[in-house]
């Protein structure tokens, strides 16, 4: 039997009834694109694609599914680096696309607010605010096909935690399809609202095991009038921290981002990426870009800019450095960071290992991360890059250029236990912002076992008992 009939046939007709033929997809053509992660870790098997247009056909057709006993797998961007939105190899989960809830319900510069669907592109949001004379921070490299249900879902990070937070931080309240298909119509858009349980936290960063987030109520803030973006070359990973704790001391507000980049990093940005150059006179092995913002016209942030880095040239924490001129050489800069996935992908197999250290631990974390696994995998290469500032480095590791790609992401989990080793005892966590998906569920029992784990299981039982919400996702055990 394939996917394409796996559904149970009145199930089927009732959806078809239901959704229509731009709603639903049977044809495995129409399927396979999204039977895959978007790191190729995984490739699963569904019988049908559910496109629902509106929040209430979405409502009905998770209570087709519920009372049929079909497992959903909700699906935005596919850009998880975890496997979050694929379905198993079983052919039983129905993918649930929420690409067709893609309006602006609301956008408010007064009360700085943004009310959109989950299937709405981030950059449209992004878009969106800036017409309005506003801001929508959150900015990550996938930020073209990610959506808002899905940044929601994951609790997304990104390049401007440091200032504006995560996903969570920029949630005022959240429109949610139950697992039974019950609504929850959270779209409220205030500040303080103390009125029992914050459910809306539940369904952030849960990954899509509690229910399907359709709407979000966020926050803007004030565009940026001022932008100043410089690349520097520093001495060691010690002096990156030095420079972001002169910039912080000096001006805290002004700090959109701060990312540190390793030369090799660089290096395979310049190698894969078309476009790509070092900024600089010479190549490094330490690198930083910088990002200051201030919604002032006249917010001083290229004196500022100069006269720290010099104190750092000074102080031969900073070896060389170049500040932008113009929007172009800005978004040039910004390319190198945010194209690492990308040139990482291309060069080979890579083990990815999102994680997050007290910021005053992470040029610990990439000089011991680094050591032992060169020494686990010989003539592999460490590829730490990422937010520095709020203390997530993304602490990848690339193959050993004449080693099998196959041999060597059979080493993944053993690349990931030394890592996390070493997290542990800087006091980290072993998922910094792509969460857990399918990749990490396995390590939830001894990272957050006990009461901690007991808390969520309850929770997912409690909303989701027949276990049909992205099962096989977050919590470990036998998927349903």
């Amino acid at each position: 039997m394939t996917p394409d009939t796996m559904l149970p046939p009145p199930l089927l007709d009732a959806l078809q009834a239901l959704l229509g033929p731009r709603g639903l997809l049977t044809e495995h053509a129409d399927i396979a694109p999204w039977l895959a992660d978007w790191r190729g870790l995984y490739q699963g098997a569904s019988p049908a694609i559910l496109r629902p247009g509106s929040t209430e056909e979405l409502a009905q057709a998770v209570r087709l599914c519920a009372a049929a006993g079909v497992p959903m797998v909700p699906m935005g961007g596919n850009t998880s680096m975890v496997g979050g939105a694929t379905p198993d190899e079983s052919g039983r989960q129905v993918i649930v696309s929420l690409a067709r809830l893609n309006r602006i319900r609301a956008l408010d510069p007064l009360d700085m607010t943004l009310v959109a669907e989950a299937g709405v592109v981030l950059k449209t949001a992004q878009d969106a605010a800036a017409e309005a004379g506003c801001l929508f921070p959150l900015s990550l490299g996938a930020e073209g096909t990610a959506t808002i249900g899905g940044v929601l879902s994951t609790n997304a990070g990104g390049n401007t935690t440091v200032r504006y937070g995560n996903a969570r931080e920029l949630m005022l309240g959240l429109e949610v399809v139950l697992p039974d298909g019950g609504v929850i119509h959270g779209l409220r858009r205030l500040r303080k609202d103390n009125t029992g349980y914050a459910l809306r936290h539940l369904f952030v960063g849960a990954e899509g095991t509690l229910g399907f987030i359709t709407a979000a109520a966020l926050r803007m803030y004030p565009r940026a009038r001022e932008q100043e973006v410089a690349f520097c070359a520093v001495g060691s990973e010690d002096a990156a921290l030095s420079l972001f704790r002169r910039f912080r001391d000096r001006d805290e507000g002004a700090v959109r981002a701060f990312e540190y980049m390793s030369g090799t990093g660089v290096d395979l940005a310049v190698r894969h990426i078309e476009g790509i150059a070092w900024p600089l006179g010479a190549r490094a092995d330490h690198c930083v870009l910088l990002d200051l913002a201030s919604s002032r016209p006249q917010g001083g942030l290229r004196a500022l800019a100069e006269s720290v880095l010099e104190e750092a040239l000074d102080a031969g924490e900073v070896l060389d450095a170049v500040i932008a001129e113009s929007d172009a050489q800005r978004a040039a800069l910004w390319r190198i960071r945010d194209e690492h996935p990308e040139a990482q992908k291309r060069e080979g197999a890579s083990v990815k290992n999102d994680v997050s250290v007290p910021v005053s631990r992470v040029p610990e974390l990439i000089r011991r991360s680094s050591v032992a696994l060169t020494a686990l995998i010989p003539g592999s290469r460490p590829v730490p890059f990422g937010h520095m500032g709020d203390g997530n480095i993304h602490m990848n590791l690339e193959q050993p250029e004449a080693m099998d790609p196959a041999v060597f992401l059979a080493r993944a989990h053993d690349i990931m236990d030394c890592v996390n080793a070493i997290v542990r005892d800087l006091e980290g966590s072993f998922s910094a912002e792509h969460g857990i998906g399918r990749l990490k569920t396995d390590m939830m029992e001894d990272w957050r076992g006990g009461a901690e784990l007991g808390a969520m299981r309850a929770i997912k039982s409690a909303l989701d008992p027949l276990g049909l919400m992205n099962p096989g996702k977050v919590l470990p055990g036998p998927a349903s």
